[in-house]
C-alpha cells in the first residue's frame, strides 16, 4: 500500500514540474511577442516629388554624365516666382545637380579640367548666368558661397519655347565630334550652354601613332573617313580609302566603296567616284543592305550616272 501511494505521489510531482514548466514556457513567449509588437513599422515606399534621373552622353570621345532630380511646375508659375530672377538656383531639386567628364572640356573660353562639378544658374529675364562649383556635396545652394570654387561661367539667353514643359528636365542636344549643347527646359523656357571637347587633339594623335605602325586595312579607312568628315586634307584621306580599298579587295566591303566614292567625289574625281559607287551598290544589293542600296542611287543620280 505504502509503496503505491509512492508510486502516486511521484506521478503527482511530474505532472505539476511540467505544468510550471509550461508556465514559464508560454511566460517567456509571451514576453518575446509583446517586444516584437514594440518594433516600429518599416518605412513606407512612395514616390519622391522631385525624382532622380540620370544621362550618360558621350560627345565625340569624352563620356558625360549628369545626375540631376525633376521638380515638377504642378501648376505653378516658375520663373520670376518659384526660381526668383537674379538669384543662385540650385538647377533642380534636392542634392546638387552634377556632371562629370572624363576628358577636360572648354566652356566659352575656359577650360575645365576633367572631375565632376555642381551646376548653379542665376537666371534672368533676359540672361542667365551658368556656374560650374567645385563643391559636388551641397543640398541645394551652399550655405556660403565661395567663388573660389566657381570653376567656370557662362552667360546664355534664354529663349521661350511654344509649349510647356511640365518636369524640370535637362539634355545633351546638337551633338558633333567636338561638341554638344546643354539644354535646360522648364515652363516655356529653354536654354542652351555650349560644350567643348578635345576630340581633334586626340584623334590626330591617335592616326599618326597607329598609322605609324603596321596598320591594317581598317585603320586607313577610319583615317580617311575622319579626314572627310573633319574637313581635313581631301588628298590625304583620297590616298588611305584608296589603300583600304586595295588591301581589303579579296573581300570587299560595301561601306568601304561608298566612302572610297564619297572622297573621290569631294575631291573632283566624279568618274572614279561612280565607278565606286556601282561597286558598293551591287555588293550592297547581295548583302540585302537597303540603306546603302538607296544611297549609292541617290548618288549616282547625283553625278549623272543614272
Amino acid at each position: 500500500m505504502k509503496t503505491n501511494q509512492r508510486k502516486v505521489l511521484g506521478v503527482v510531482a511530474l505532472l505539476a514540474f511540467f505544468i510550471v514548466g509550461c508556465a514559464q514556457t508560454d511566460t517567456r513567449e509571451e514576453k518575446t511577442t509583446e517586444k516584437t509588437e514594440t518594433t516600429p513599422p518599416a518605412r513606407i515606399a512612395a514616390p519622391q516629388p522631385s525624382p532622380s534621373s540620370k544621362l550618360e552622353q558621350t560627345v565625340g570621345l569624352t563620356k558625360v554624365t549628369l545626375e540631376y532630380s525633376r521638380p515638377a511646375m504642378r501648376g505653378r508659375k516658375i520663373f520670376g516666382d518659384l526660381v526668383p530672377f537674379d538669384k543662385v538656383w540650385r538647377t533642380g531639386a534636392n542634392a546638387n545637380t552634377k556632371i562629370s567628364f572624363d576628358t577636360d572640356i572648354t566652356i566659352g573660353e575656359t577650360m575645365v579640367k576633367a572631375g565632376s562639378y555642381a551646376i548653379f544658374t542665376k537666371p534672368g529675364e533676359k540672361n542667365w548666368e551658368i556656374m560650374f562649383y567645385s563643391a559636388t556635396d551641397n543640398w541645394g545652394t551652399p550655405q556660403k558661397w565661395d567663388e573660389t570654387k566657381v570653376v567656370a561661367t557662362a552667360s546664355v539667353t534664354p529663349e521661350t519655347m511654344p509649349m510647356a514643359i511640365e518636369s524640370f528636365t535637362m539634355t545633351f542636344d546638337d551633338l558633333t565630334n567636338n561638341s554638344a549643347v546643354l539644354g535646360m527646359l522648364w515652363e516655356n523656357t529653354y536654354v542652351g550652354l555650349p560644350l567643348t571637347v578635345p576630340t581633334d587633339a586626340a584623334v590626330m594623335a591617335s592616326i599618326e601613332e597607329v598609322l605609324k605602325g603596321n596598320p591594317n586595312d581598317r585603320a586607313y579607312y577610319d583615317a580617311a573617313v575622319y579626314y572627310k568628315s573633319e574637313g581635313k586634307d581631301i588628298n590625304q584621306a583620297l590616298t588611305w580609302i584608296d589603300k583600304a580599298v586595295e588591301m581589303s579587295k579579296e573581300q570587299p566591303k560595301f561601306y568601304y566603296l561608298r566612302q572610297q566614292s564619297l572622297i573621290h567625289a569631294k575631291a573632283g574625281k566624279t568618274a572614279t567616284a561612280i565607278a565606286a559607287a556601282k561597286q558598293s551598290l551591287e555588293l550592297a544589293k547581295k548583302a540585302g543592305n537597303a540603306d546603302y542600296v538607296k544611297m549609292n542611287t541617290d548618288s549616282l543620280k547625283d553625278w549623272g550616272a543614272l
